[in-house]
């Protein structure tokens, strides 16, 4: 498997069926599981031997769904979680507690915005925002003796500002600490964080990898390379009290921070995903490979429309070559993926009329599936931060963002043209 290609893998890989099993990995709606004897069920809870005990741990189906992120990501294992949320948080909860602190880009979508600078700091958990742009020098200076990890997006929510991978990747193997990446937005078709200097990604499953709007959902795929043992980590290296003293560090060597999660965080707070689902989403990853090519396709084309256009005062997507982005999109990614945004003359009010104009294009609080959405950020997703806070995300007042769908092109251009001449 490990010679497949990316397309391959997304339609073939996670999921081996035996003699006379169904072809399709199929849906395990079942809470529990039986065993032979009560040792093979007591080796379950000790983690001596792999299995399914309860589904809110694991479950045949999800587990499909995560072998098969995991090998698209080039991971050594994966955790399917309830929502991409819930990735997020978990991935920072796994090895930061109360008086820890953490560096983030501030260019992140709203609601992981929010979770960091309030909800985390309920918990004890700091967070410092830096600019993508800050020099090295500027972004090292927001670290502290405490600091646990650097957090970025690969494509940023709804700037759409590529990370410069070689920079931060660089900032956080000097200061010793794990690289954490949302790869939501290109996915790993289109980009490979794991071979890219990061440490661990994370996904809303929600969006390109279901590819459909059916199906919440999160995943964190663990690299396997970091050095959880350098001292900083007390979590991974010393004795779990709840599984007898067990280190998952010595215990599950590169499989540490997954298995931790799972097994820890999971077993505690019963964030994992449902059967139904991972059923979905696994059958969205079979044709990854051909949306993301069509979205990518489409949203280039509307780009260049948009560009231009009397009435539209900027547009950004990575693919342009008018795009500050452009070179760094074309070292990372193989394609722009399918969100764009752009502004109007006229401000938010203008934002506004051009939205509801729209006939094809409809207005979704969501992003990334085959229907083209529009959404304003700053009245929306980013309603909730200052507008301080919206500027350093990116978010301005007359910013739309445009999840370009799999339709007819010439279609989703004609109807942002008729809804511009509206104006």
């Amino acid at each position: 498997m490990k010679d497949w290609s990316m397309e391959t893998k997304a339609v073939q890989s996670g999921y081996s069926p035996k003699n006379g099993e169904p072809r399709v990995a199929p849906i395990v709606q079942s809470t529990t599981y039986k065993y032979d004897s009560c040792q093979a069920i007591a080796d379950l809870f000790d983690l001596k031997v792999a299995g399914h005990m309860y589904s809110r741990i694991s479950n045949p189906t999800v587990e499909v769904f995560e072998n098969k992120m995991a090998a698209l990501e080039g991971g050594v294992g994966a955790l399917a979680l309830s929502s991409g949320q819930t990735a997020s948080t978990i991935s920072v909860l796994n090895i930061c507690e109360a008086g820890d602190h953490f560096v983030a880009l501030s260019t992140l979508y709203g609601g992981t915005f929010n979770l960091f600078k309030h909800t985390m700091k309920k918990l004890g958990i700091e967070v410092s925002f830096v600019d993508p742009e800050a020099s090295p020098e500027e972004v090292k200076q927001s670290f502290q003796s405490n600091t646990k990890l650097l957090f970025g997006e690969s494509l940023s929510n709804p700037g759409t500002d590529m990370l410069n991978f070689e920079k931060f990747s660089a900032i956080a193997k000097e200061m010793d600490v794990p690289f954490i990446v949302d790869n939501t937005f290109p996915t790993p078709y289109l980009c490979n964080p794991l071979q890219l200097g990061a440490d661990i990604v994370i996904h809303s499953t929600t969006k390109y990898v279901d590819g459909h709007a059916t199906s919440v959902g999160g995943m964190i795929v663990d690299g396997g390379t970091f050095n959880w043992a350098n001292g900083k980590f007390p979590g991974m290296t010393e004795p779990d009290e709840s599984y007898h003293g067990l280190s998952y560090v010595d215990t599950f060597g590169p499989n540490a921070y997954i298995v931790k999660a799972r097994v820890q965080w999971v077993r505690d707070v019963g964030c994992y995903m449902s059967p139904q689902n991972a059923f979905l989403s696994n059958k969205g990853l079979e044709t990854l490979h051909l949306r993301m090519e069509r979205h990518s396709e489409n949203a280039l084309k509307l780009a260049e429309y948009l560009e231009k256009h009397e009435k539209v005062t900027w547009v950004k997507y990575p693919r342009l070559e008018s795009d500050p982005n452009y070179e760094l999109c074309v070292k990372y990614m193989k394609a722009g993926s399918g969100v764009l945004t752009f502004g109007v003359q006229g401000g938010s009010a203008a934002a506004e009329r051009v939205m509801d104009a729209l006939q094809l294009a409809e207005r979704v609080v969501h992003v990334a599936d085959v229907r083209t959405g529009v959404l304003h950020p700053a009245s929306m997703t980013h309603r909730q931060l200052s507008e301080e806070d919206q500027l350093k995300a990116g978010v301005l007042p007359e910013l739309i963002r445009v999840s370009v769908g799999i339709e007819g092109v010439d279609d989703i251009i004609a109807d942002f043209s008729q809804a511009l001449e509206k104006l």
